[in-house]
């Protein structure tokens, strides 16, 4: 089984697989809609081999379908059918739980990804919990994505922006009671200190984290392959 992993951002749609492990970055914004997309993706991987496909999107999903529009790109996601679309079996979760769960050690990890908006997800003993906490109220009437996602960090400035990273990761661990707090995204890399029991992630880990979506089908169809074998 060979999985193309698609990462669905404000700022770029990224491309890899295990065979290809450097992302082909493709640039989205707000006139990025599913078919925009689907097309664009199609025209890079040309000449991929792939049987499945797990794609991370900005988003709320509900079994496997997104619910809301993404607030950074164009319309139409709702009830758009990505497996007929790439003519292939489909695995679609929120961008933040698919980086999470390429990022996740063990016991009880926060994910935040610093991002154009912030993304958030909890792994417990291995189970994923997504979370839609970015548009929650933080402080006068603005939300966490307003202070740590790509607004914020325009508004306030690298070192303001800093701060409230900080506190907010802090706040966050001791509400969920995290052993962990992994801080992701690709604005993390322009922190200079990290939170007391917070360590950086990689974008890179979607890919891991994709894979792993596939991880129970791949081991059913090794066994089945290694049954053949002896038979």
């Amino acid at each position: 089984m060979t999985v193309l992993v698609i990462d669905i951002g404000g700022t770029h749609v990224k491309v890899m697989s295990r065979e290809h492990p450097d992302a082909v970055k493709i640039p989205s914004g707000p006139a990025m809609t599913p078919k925009a997309m689907v097309a664009a993706v199609r025209k890079v991987i040309k000449g991929w081999d792939f049987s499945v496909i797990a794609i991370g999107y900005p988003g709320p999903v509900s079994n496997g379908r997104p619910i809301t529009d993404p607030h950074n790109l164009g319309p139409g996601w709702i009830g758009f059918d990505f497996a007929k679309a790439f003519h292939h079996p489909v695995k679609l979760v929120n961008d933040a739980a698919m980086q999470a769960l390429g990022s996740y050690e063990g016991g009880k990890m926060l994910f935040l990804g610093l991002g154009t908006g912030l993304g958030t997800a909890l792994i417990i003993d291995g189970v994923l919990q997504p979370m839609e906490m970015a548009h929650m109220p933080y402080r006068k009437n603005r939300t966490y994505e307003d202070y740590i996602g790509e607004r914020g960090l325009k508004r306030l400035g690298k070192k303001r922006w800093r701060v409230h990273v900080n506190k907010i990761t802090e706040q966050l661990k001791a509400a969920l009671a995290a052993d962990y707090v992994v801080l992701g995204g690709g604005n993390a890399k322009l922190l200079k200190e990290l939170p007391e029991g917070a360590r950086l992630g990689d974008n890179h880990n979607a890919l891991f984290g994709g894979l792993r979506l596939w991880q129970d089908e791949e081991r059913q169809e090794e066994k089945k392959q290694q049954g053949k074998r002896k038979s």
